[in-house]
């Protein structure tokens, strides 16, 4: 019989529950958060199975699995696509919906629409990028019941005011405004927030101003969560990592070496094996002696 307890710990994680491990881990009772990147059903198995406590069905998929140079070609159609198979794995873990580059900033109608989108798809969550400025995009979602993950820092959908994917809050104004910008989402009724890319002690000061969890990425150890990309955490591409990245495996490598071994045994005529082919019964085999005929071949007139 399944007690009351253990019924609560396979519930699927919710917002809420977000929130409140920040309570937990300021009364020192409590572990960090982790979330993972995962695109489909296979990742998302993975990365429940390992006991992550979110699932962010991120942008980044343009880069490390459409091929895209950076975030801004994904639509809201594709997020659909793979918050969709992430939950149709069902797993624990909440999921959190990336809402893509202009999906949340042309109007409110727009933006409750596309976050809709991401839910009716099988998120928990949104998660859009940006402080004071969205805040009425933050507003607009949170109207329509929907909780929302901010994301401050290195904001990738901004690359090119930016001016490339660099750390930002190094110097005093604009950690100010980091640390400024997550009070007021927090103070909106944002659940959680991403912080990419600053300072450790920025991540410090954001992390003890705001009753809300920092999941960081690149942002020091004082956050109170942290998240990385799945391909990088298993070592499945080789392109140059940030600094923050620690590689866990060499996926890659394995599924390399692999794909090779199955070339050669295909061109060396090893594979498929007697064990690995299916065979006609010797029954079989003598029927079709007895019935078949000898192929009349039709030879062309000389000249």
């Amino acid at each position: 019989m399944t007690t009351g307890s253990s019924t609560a710990r396979m519930r699927p994680m919710s917002a809420p529950d977000i929130t409140a491990r920040k309570r937990a881990l300021r009364d020192g009772d409590g572990a960090p958060l982790v979330m993972v990147t995962a695109y489909d059903a296979p990742s998302a198995r993975v990365v429940d199975a390992a006991g992550a406590d979110m699932i962010l069905v991120g942008d980044s998929l343009a880069m490390v699995v459409l091929g895209y140079d950076d975030t801004l070609q994904v639509t809201t159609d594709d997020m659909v696509h793979h918050v969709g198979a992430v939950a149709r794995v069902r797993p624990r873990p909440l999921i959190v919906g990336d809402l893509p580059w202009l999906s949340y900033h042309v109007s409110r109608e727009e933006t409750v629409r596309n976050a809709a989108a991401l839910v009716r798809a099988g998120a928990g969550a949104v998660k859009l990028e940006g402080g004071r400025k969205r805040l009425d995009a933050v507003g607009a979602i949170l109207d329509a019941e929907i909780p929302v993950m901010g994301h401050l820092g290195l904001t990738p959908q901004s690359i090119h005011a930016l001016g490339g994917f660099r750390v930002q809050g190094k110097q005093l104004d604009s950690a100010r405004r980091i640390v400024d910008d997550a009070v007021a989402l927090a103070e909106a009724g944002c659940f959680a927030v991403v912080l990419e890319c600053v300072p450790d002690g920025v991540a410090r000061m954001v992390t003890d101003a705001i009753a809300i969890p920092t999941i960081g990425i690149g942002a020091g150890r004082h956050c109170d969560g942290q998240v990385l990309v799945y391909h990088d955490i298993l070592g499945l591409e080789d392109r140059n990592l940030p600094k923050f990245v620690r590689r866990y495996a060499d996926l890659r490598g394995i599924a390399t070496a692999a794909v090779g071994q199955f070339v050669e045994d295909v061109r060396s005529g090893t594979f498929p094996s007697s064990e690995e082919t299916y065979h006609m019964t010797d029954q079989m085999g003598e029927a079709f002696d007895l019935y078949s005929e000898p192929s009349a071949v039709a030879v062309p007139p000389a000249g």
